[in-house]
C-alpha cells in the first residue's frame, strides 16, 4: 500500500489582471501523490504549472482548498513555521538556478543547512556536491560554472537536507539537449537512491514519460494522463 505524502483538495488560485478581471489559473484541483513516486506536471506555457508548483512549495497561498504535505496542512502554518517546514521537508530546483552570485558552490549548497542550524554542515555539503559530481568545483562562483554545473549545484542545494519532496520547475529548460539529458539522469538517479518524492514541472514529454505518473494542466484543470 502506497503511503500518501501529498494531498491536494479543492485547490483554487486566481490573479487579478489589469483591465481583464480575474484569471482563474487553478480550478478545483484534487490529487494525491505517494511517497517515493515520481510525478510530472505538463501543460502549455501559461497554463499555471509554475503557480501550482509555488502552491505546493508554500511559496504562494491558494484562494481556496488545502495542501497537506506528509499530513501537515500548509494552511495552518504562519510564515515562520512555513519557512522552517519548507527548509526541512521540501527541496526546490528552479529553471533559472537561483544561485547566490556572490557565493561559491559549497556556500550555495550549505544555505539550507545554515537556515536549519544543522550539525555537520561541511560534511553534509561535501557529500551533496559529491553526489552531483562537483566536489572539484566547490570553490567556484556561479559565473565560473557552466549552465549544467550551475544546475547541479542547485540540485545539490535542494537535496542537501534530504527532503521528503523534491520540486523541480523545468529543471532542464535552460540547458542544451545533451546537458539537459545528463541533468535529468542525475536527478532520477538521486531520487531512485533515496526515499524522496519527485514532482517535476515540464513541457518536455520525454522527461515526463520517465516519471511514474504524469498530469496535464489545462484551463485550470488537472487531468492524469
Amino acid at each position: 500500500m502506497i503511503t500518501k505524502i501529498v494531498e491536494v483538495k479543492g485547490l483554487y488560485k486566481s490573479y487579478l489582471q489589469a483591465g481583464h478581471g480575474r484569471l482563474d489559473v487553478i480550478q478545483n484541483v484534487n490529487f494525491e501523490i505517494g511517497k517515493s513516486q515520481t510525478v510530472a506536471i505538463t501543460g502549455q506555457s501559461g497554463s499555471g504549472k509554475t503557480t501550482l508548483m509555488a502552491l505546493l512549495a508554500g511559496l504562494d497561498t491558494p484562494d481556496a482548498g488545502e495542501i497537506l504535505i506528509d499530513g501537515q496542512n500548509l494552511n495552518f502554518m504562519n510564515e515562520d513555521a512555513l519557512a522552517k517546514f519548507r527548509a526541512k521537508n521540501i527541496g526546490i530546483i528552479f529553471q533559472q538556478f537561483h544561485l547566490m552570485p556572490h557565493l561559491v558552490a559549497e556556500e550555495n549548497v550549505s544555505l539550507p543547512l545554515e537556515i536549519l542550524k544543522a550539525k555537520d554542515i561541511k560534511d553534509r555539503t561535501d557529500l551533496a556536491l559529491k553526489e552531483v559530481g562537483l566536489e572539484s568545483r566547490k570553490s567556484h562562483l556561479p559565473s565560473q560554472l557552466s549552465g549544467g554545473e550551475c544546475q547541479r549545484v542547485a540540485i545539490a542545494r535542494a537535496i542537501v537536507v534530504k527532503p521528503a519532496i523534491l520540486l523541480a520547475d523545468e529543471p532542464t529548460g535552460n540547458l542544451d539537449t545533451k546537458t539537459g539529458e545528463q541533468v535529468a539522469n542525475l536527478l532520477f538517479d538521486l531520487v531512485a537512491n533515496s526515499a524522496m518524492t519527485l514532482i517535476v514541472v515540464t513541457h518536455n514529454m520525454e522527461l515526463a514519460n520517465r516519471c511514474d505518473r504524469a498530469f496535464k494542466l489545462d484551463a485550470g484543470q488537472l487531468v492524469e494522463l
